[in-house]
């Protein structure tokens, strides 16, 4: 069985990587997250995921989706920041960005109420890890928005930290490149990374498991 392929620009990706965890590591993962002060869903598709996020997140607050296929391929994207039912961050900020005006675009994300968006990888002992080039989402997953949305897929979940580096340099990091430059025509960068080892505000981070495979 084939367990690898190539991007066009020539970089490997181990398709390993983007099988659905079995129940038995979801369970755990999730046990493992609620120990380290995490809320925990469990759901089993992407539109189950959707209708939590609409059902749990304010509208009555500031909310800042970061890039994320895992938004884009669910919904929540559009939910958020094209509905009007939300006090959506991110239109802001491409305005903000046609005008110019980087230090005020900066400024404005560095601190939403709420942050939406997902990881590139989880452990079993329940770990988050997050890949950027720019390190834009970092600051506010780790505390600078008041509150944490993450929806992940089950595909993400990895047995250890050693296998969740792996994931994102043999995976996730490939896949955003080959999306970056048939979108941009340039290639990702994979500058900084993010451990979450718990979290020590009380009602600060939600995740959302999902049983399907979804993102990156």
């Amino acid at each position: 069985m084939t367990t690898h392929t190539t991007t066009e620009a020539g970089l490997p990706i181990d398709t390993r990587f983007q099988q659905p965890a079995t129940e038995d590591q979801l369970q755990r993962t999730a046990a493992a997250l609620r120990e380290k002060g995490h809320a925990v869903e469990i759901v089993d598709t992407a539109a189950d995921a959707r209708a939590v996020a609409n059902r749990l997140l304010p509208t009555d607050r500031s909310v800042l989706t970061v890039s994320s296929e895992t938004l884009r391929i669910s919904g929540l994207d559009d939910d958020i920041n094209a509905s009007g039912r939300f006090d959506a961050v991110r239109p802001k900020l491409m305005r903000l960005r046609e005008e110019g005006r980087f230090d005020e675009m900066r400024t404005l994300g560095a601190a939403p109420d709420v942050v939406v968006g997902s990881v590139h990888a989880v452990t079993e002992d329940g770990r988050l890890l997050t890949a950027s080039g720019s390190g834009s989402q970092l600051g506010v997953y780790s505390f600078g928005a008041g509150r944490t949305f993450w929806v992940i897929g089950s595909q993400k979940i990895v047995p250890d930290l050693d296998t969740a580096l792996r994931r994102i340099e043999t995976y996730a990091y490939p896949r955003e490149d080959a999306r970056a430059r048939q979108a941009y025509g340039t290639p990702a960068l994979l500058s900084k990374i993010l451990i979450i080892d718990r979290e020590m505000f009380p009602d600060r981070g939600t995740v959302v498991l999902v049983r399907e495979s979804i993102g990156f």
